[in-house]
This record gives C-alpha cells, sequence and structure tokens, in this order.
C-alpha cells in the first residue's frame, strides 16, 4: 500500500507542473556514452574514409607505374602563347608518329607526355619530352623536330655568369656582342656550326650534335669574354674545315 500511495504521489506532483529531476550520475552517464559513441564515429569515419579515398586510388597508382611512364615538362608563363598558338604541330607527331599521349595541365602549368598501349619503343618518350623541352626553351617547332627525327641531338644550356661575371652595362654589351647586328653574329655561328641558338636573356641554349655544340660553344664564350667578332669568325671557319675534313 505504501508503494501504491508513492507512486500515486509521483504521478499527481507531475500532474501538478513538477519536472522530475535525474541524480546526477545518470546524467554522466549518458553524456559520457554519447561521447563514446560520438568519437568513436569520428575515428571509424576518418580511418575509413582514408582507406577508401587512398586504397583504391593506391592500387591504381601501383598499376599504373608497372605499364604507364610519365615525363613532365614545366612551361614558363612567357611560353604559354607561343605553346597555345603551336600546340597542333606538337600535339601531331607525338602522339601520331611516336604513339603517346600528351596533354597539358592547367593547374601545374606543365605539359605531362605518357605512354599508351600503342606506346612501340619506350624510349620515345625521352624523345617526345625533349621536343618539348626545347621549345620550351625558344627553339622553333621545326628545329625541335629534328630531335624526334635524329638520335645524336641534344640541348646544352648555361648562362652568361658561368662564363664571365658581368653585371649592368657589361651585361647587356656581351648578350649585343652574341647577338650582332640584326643577328648576325649568332646566324653566322648557327651556320658555321650547324646548330641553332636561342638568347633567352642571359641564358643560352644550343641544340645540335656533340661536336658542333663544342665548337658554338667555344665562339660564344670567345665573345663573351670580349674577343671581336671577326676574330671569332676566323677560329670557327679553321675549326669548320678540320671538322668537314674529319667527316
Amino acid at each position: 500500500m505504501a508503494q501504491v500511495n508513492g507512486s500515486q504521489a509521483i504521478n499527481d506532483a507531475e500532474s501538478d507542473g513538477f519536472v522530475r529531476i535525474q541524480s546526477r550520475r545518470a546524467v554522466k552517464r549518458r553524456r559520457m556514452d554519447t561521447d563514446k559513441s560520438e568519437t568513436n564515429k569520428e575515428i571509424v569515419r576518418g580511418v575509413e574514409g582514408k582507406e577508401r579515398k587512398f586504397s583504391s586510388p593506391a592500387k591504381k597508382v601501383k598499376r599504373s607505374s608497372e605499364f604507364v611512364e610519365m615525363r613532365k615538362v614545366p612551361v614558363p608563363a612567357h611560353r604559354y602563347t607561343p605553346l597555345k598558338e603551336n600546340w597542333m604541330k606538337i600535339f601531331e607527331p607525338i602522339v601520331e608518329h611516336l604513339h603517346l599521349q600528351v596533354r597539358f595541365n592547367l593547374k601545374t602549368r606543365n605539359v605531362e607526355i605518357r605512354t599508351s598501349k600503342n606506346t612501340e619503343d619506350i624510349s620515345n618518350l625521352q624523345k617526345a619530352a625533349d621536343f618539348v623541352r626545347a621549345f620550351v626553351c625558344g627553339f622553333e617547332v621545326e628545329d625541335a623536330l629534328a630531335l624526334l627525327r635524329l638520335d645524336d641531338l641534344f640541348i646544352e644550356s648555361f648562362e652568361v655568369q658561368d662564363v664571365k661575371n658581368l653585371k649592368g652595362d657589361h651585361l647587356s654589351r656581351a648578350i649585343g656582342r652574341l647577338a650582332g647586328k640584326s643577328g648576325r653574329t649568332k646566324y653566322t655561328i648557327e651556320n658555321v656550326t650547324k646548330t641553332r641558338i636561342v638568347l633567352a636573356d642571359s641564358k643560352i641554349h644550343i641544340l645540335g650534335s656533340y661536336q658542333n655544340i663544342a665548337v658554338a660553344r667555344r665562339a660564344v664564350c670567345n665573345l663573351i669574354l670580349g674577343s671581336p667578332p671577326s676574330k671569332v669568325y676566323g677560329k670557327l671557319r679553321n675549326v669548320a674545315a678540320r671538322l668537314s675534313e674529319r667527316m
């Protein structure tokens, strides 16, 4: 009878507008249980998320690394417009003749070249990368195509400061000596040594065979050091005559 009367009293109190208060221990237990469940869910989701995000691409990377190889050629900002204008001239020989895949990644600003199922020779990948790198350095597409057709062509790059530490007007005069009036000095060195030269500010890029690059580099270094063009021309003719006799 006492228990029945107690329950009736509690019900009467709730009906009168009083709220039943739980003990502090019960509240703490419920909070601990909810926190544990939430933390477990976060940890589990984080681990599963990483596995789902990274496990499947990791498998793809392993598979692709076995069958696909890639080369990336960075493109500076001042070569974006020439690359866009001559893209089809670059695209056709790489895809049609070398049977490779090529694209320009807008996010990383790189020309990405990779092999495909139709790629016959893996060395074509390096040839295509050298071809694109030559165009990025400033060579014409027609000149850079020689890298795809011939095997003994290379590109050598160096700066004027590597030969002699020049600054200010001295540097500009040295670059002027290399180019000559209307580019005559540069064209003469190119025609005699059968190379192609690009003057990009203080950087110099030479495209040609190993022996011809050595001759052209020696002439360019003499001009940087201050030799007059007439003296350099005489030495070039003598060296070119010797090379032609050897060949």
